[in-house]
């Protein structure tokens, strides 16, 4: 049995998914040290003049969890959100399959960043087949305040004998614990695939909400490098 694990990130890039795809069960290690400017609250969307971040402002103290981090609603985030989509994405074929979801997130007032992030992944992993897959959140777990017993305790309690680590992972672990506990380490080597695209040149490493509307119900497709057709795009 294989897990995966990762923070939760806000509007994730396709290679999260293609992790879960890999994996058999999954964690969401919201329990960790929040990280400022990278992809806990941001991701980057196509437009007309290139790609775009969104991000959602937080209040935020170091050193603060992930599950601590509170979501700053003196600004109306969401309407902006949900207007950036609609402007760059509006005209991509599977547009109104999905625009309903995002209009009843960004209505909310959400105070966890977390659950943001957890509400808006588990949405995209059940649109892409991978809803039956076991989930866990490490805040739940009783587990090891190291980081790499950490990951141990979260195999273990998830009843797995692999981990599935991110590309470069395995250089800041020490993989002779694992082997100890019984546990085999291997590596995600994600190749990112080209799709269907709006304005001109194909640009990689977005977040999955431009995956999903150009390919909608082919995106698993795309994930798993089978041929789709272009004849909606």
């Amino acid at each position: 049995m294989i897990v995966a694990i990762h923070q939760p990130q806000y509007l994730p890039w396709i290679g999260y998914f293609d992790k879960m795809l890999k994996a058999d069960a999954f964690c969401y290690l919201d329990n960790v040290q929040y990280k400022k400017n990278e992809w806990q609250n941001r991701n980057r969307i196509k437009t007309s003049q290139g790609w775009q971040w969104l991000t959602v402002p937080v209040q935020y103290r170091f050193p603060q969890k992930i599950n601590e981090v509170k979501v700053n609603n003196a600004t109306d985030w969401g309407r902006k959100h949900l207007q950036a989509l609609t402007s760059n994405y509006g005209q991509a074929p599977y547009f109104d399959e999905y625009i309903d979801f995002f209009i009843g997130v960004f209505q909310r007032e959400w105070v966890s960043l977390s659950d943001l992030n957890v509400r808006m992944i588990e949405y995209f992993r059940n649109q892409l087949g991978m809803g039956g897959r076991p989930i866990a959140l490490a805040s739940t777990l009783k587990l090891s305040d190291d980081p790499t017993d950490r990951l141990i305790d979260i195999c273990r309690s998830l009843g797995a004998d692999t981990y599935l680590a991110g590309r470069d992972g395995a250089k800041y672990m020490d993989l002779e614990r694992f082997r100890a506990r019984g546990l085999k380490v291997i590596t995600q080597d994600f190749q990112h695939p080209r799709y269907p695209q709006r304005f001109g040149t194909f640009e990689s490493n977005l977040s999955i909400v431009d995956l999903l509307f150009n390919c909608g119900p082919r995106s698993i497709n795309v994930l798993e490098k089978k041929p789709i057709t272009t004849d909606q795009t």
